[in-house]
């Protein structure tokens, strides 16, 4: 199932611990940060049938360029947990092996509302 919160909270210097378990079966997931579904700052979304880990923001319902990592160090059918880590100048996402993938904070927001884990990821536990 989907996951959409609107009033999260998160500012700089807050860190977001995401447990779940990724579907046998998914193509992928995402992890959404921002304002809303039309502005994020962080579209964290590995991808299971490229090998890859996608990062982007999105403006006004505009996608920006894709930052794409190939350390994807994770499989279906695995529980993992994220640690998405807010800096006022980027994001540091910790994979379940330690590996870190930055992200700037393209649009220097200095808080996060919302959030959205959509795809194929059941979600165990979500803590700021």
């Amino acid at each position: 199932g989907n996951i959409e919160i609107l009033n999260l909270d998160m500012k700089p210097g807050n860190t977001l611990k995401v447990k779940g378990k990724i579907s046998a079966d998914t193509v992928g997931f995402s992890i959404n940060l921002g304002c809303s579904s039309r502005d994020l700052a962080l579209h964290f979304n590995p991808r299971f049938n490229e090998s890859v880990i996608v990062c982007n923001s999105k403006c006004s319902d505009s996608w920006e360029t894709e930052h794409r990592d190939r350390h994807l160090s994770f499989f279906r059918g695995s529980t993992v947990k994220f640690f998405i880590e807010m800096l006022s100048d980027k994001f540091r996402v910790r994979l379940p092996d330690g590996h870190e993938v930055c992200f700037p904070n393209r649009h220097s927001y200095h808080k996060i509302n919302y959030i959205s884990i959509v795809g194929g990821l059941k979600v165990i536990s979500l803590k700021l």
